[in-house]
């Protein structure tokens, strides 16, 4: 369970289309084998501390022909933003991918007081 320390919660969305290989002949569409493509996500505005992160799959054109393997994951979290991560292997063709994600944690107050 995450705990969050404060009373303030901001929530932060978004959407990101992270390849159209099918376009230019690209590796999650000409590509045996593992693949991955990485794309980092930065938020608008910073956490206290690493926030919970939730990603899926919102559009994907994959081939029909060929077995469907996929794989999305929030790596590397920090206050600050993460990596958006999917992968795919064996025969798998995916075309493109649009992920969507949500991040919810502690933000700071502006009656907070940095007392040192």
């Amino acid at each position: 369970m995450k705990r969050m320390r404060s009373g303030n919660i901001g929530i932060q969305q978004g959407s990101r289309i992270l390849f159209s290989d099918f376009a230019d002949g690209g590796a999650m569409w000409t590509g045996q084998g593992d693949r991955e493509s990485r794309h980092l996500i930065t938020f608008a505005e910073p956490y206290l501390d690493a926030p919970a992160v939730t990603v899926s799959i919102s559009m994907w054109d994959i081939d029909n022909k060929h077995t469907s393997r996929a794989d999305i994951t929030a790596e590397k979290i920090t206050a600050t933003g993460f990596h958006l991560v999917f992968r795919t292997w064996g025969d798998t063709r995916v075309a493109r991918v649009r992920a969507d994600w949500m991040a919810i944690g502690a933000v700071r107050d502006d009656d907070d007081w940095d007392v040192q």
